[in-house]
């Protein structure tokens, strides 16, 4: 890890030059605690955030490891509600409160910032109509203008974010590794705004992120490497070279297909109306690799109308020795001959992101049913 440094005095914060370059900061985390005890309050207000996302193992954290939540547990009434009901409204009583936090943001940004992301249950990513309902219900019950729902970044995801948008409900489209998948999602949010203009309703207030998995796709990518590198000795140092470079390299042409989609005539009229564009998400920021600079998924995707969302760690980390500067658009072609150097070398792109969103449906799965069995558990143990 680079040695601490603090910045100039007089000079804005690592974090305030990372929002003043167009990037909006939103905490990958939340709990009770932190929304009762001023912890949130003091991080809008000095580190510059300005948005907060969560999801079910983020929850399954905060319920198993304090206690926060037991009080309004204990006092669950009969009958008792299930355990997907209780956890939905623990859920929207927290993502309601964030929402009120940032709700200053909001109204000073026009609608443009101060969001809070509540996550539909991962037993639905591959059904539209479900997913349509559910996520209809989260935003009736928080019942805040700047409540993101989330939705899983699938085929049948992208079907439900067109007919939400229509609805006039932000959305948060999570789990995307692919360009393909982040096209797609683009077009339902287009087709969506185009249908809710048909009606003659607004769509100035209507908000939506894709949110770009980075450093999972590293993860992947490396573990490839390896397994290559260790079958062709004459090619092993080439191999083992592109390791660490294909997430940063894959979210640069995300963030090209984004700046080319909100552009032309079509995009115009709908700015016209006053659309706002689907913003690029990065996250799973975090590095995974130890050998990697900690930062780094940070500072290679800096660039004006992205978010970046940081779990805490990550968000210290830059606090202390983040670089500044404008990145996402740099070296395009680079990023596209790296990944063609990837694709010659037999390490399939499409298959990577097609596993990894496999496996991002399923951890998410998983961890809601824990969140649940926990939550009936500690329910028990309290009454």
């Amino acid at each position: 890890m680079p040695t601490p440094s603090a910045s100039a005095p007089g000079t804005p914060s690592r974090l305030q030059q990372l929002h003043d370059a167009g990037q909006s900061i939103w905490l990958d985390f939340i709990d009770r605690t932190m929304l009762q005890n001023g912890e949130l309050a003091r991080r809008i207000r000095e580190d510059a955030l300005t948005g907060m996302t969560s999801n079910p193992t983020i929850f399954q954290k905060a319920l198993a490891e304090g206690t926060a939540y037991d009080a309004q547990l204990a006092a669950v009434g009969e009958p008792a509600p299930s355990a997907q009901e209780l956890f939905e409204r623990l859920a929207t009583d927290d993502v309601r409160t964030a929402c009120d936090a940032f709700r200053p943001i909001y109204d000073a940004t026009g609608g443009a910032d101060g969001f809070v992301s509540i996550e539909v249950s991962p037993g639905v990513a591959g059904d539209a109509t479900r997913t349509v309902i559910e996520a209809t219900q989260l935003w009736r019950d928080v019942a805040r203008p700047n409540v993101m729902v989330k939705v899983p970044g699938t085929i049948e995801g992208a079907k439900a974010v067109r007919e939400l948008i229509a609805a006039g409900i932000n959305v948060n489209i999570t789990l995307l590794f692919a360009v393909d998948a982040h096209a797609r999602v683009i077009e339902a949010y287009l087709a969506g705004l185009e249908d809710r203009v048909r009606t003659g309703a607004p769509i100035d207030r209507v908000a939506s992120v894709a949110s770009f998995f980075v450093s999972r796709v590293d993860s992947e990518v490396d573990k490839r490497l390896e397994a290559l590198a260790a079958s062709r000795s004459t090619d092993r140092d080439r191999l083992l070279g592109l390791r660490g470079r294909a997430a940063i390299a894959n979210a640069k042409l995300a963030y090209r297909l984004f700046t080319e989609r909100f552009a032309g005539p079509r995009w115009a009229a709908l700015a016209a109306r006053g659309a706002r564009v689907q913003r690029p998400l990065w996250a799973s920021t975090s590095t995974k690799n130890p050998a990697y600079r900690d930062v780094m998924y940070v500072e290679q995707l800096i660039g004006p109308n992205t978010v970046d969302t940081l779990p805490p760690a990550t968000l210290e980390a830059f606090r202390d020795h983040g670089v500044v500067a404008r990145t996402v658009d740099a070296d395009v072609a680079g990023a596209e001959r790296l990944l063609a150097e990837l694709e010659a070398s037999g390490i399939s792109m499409a298959a990577v992101t097609e596993q990894l969103l496999r496996e991002g449906i399923a951890s998410f799965v998983k961890s809601y049913d824990s969140l649940l069995e926990g939550l009936e558990r500690k329910r028990h143990a309290l009454v």
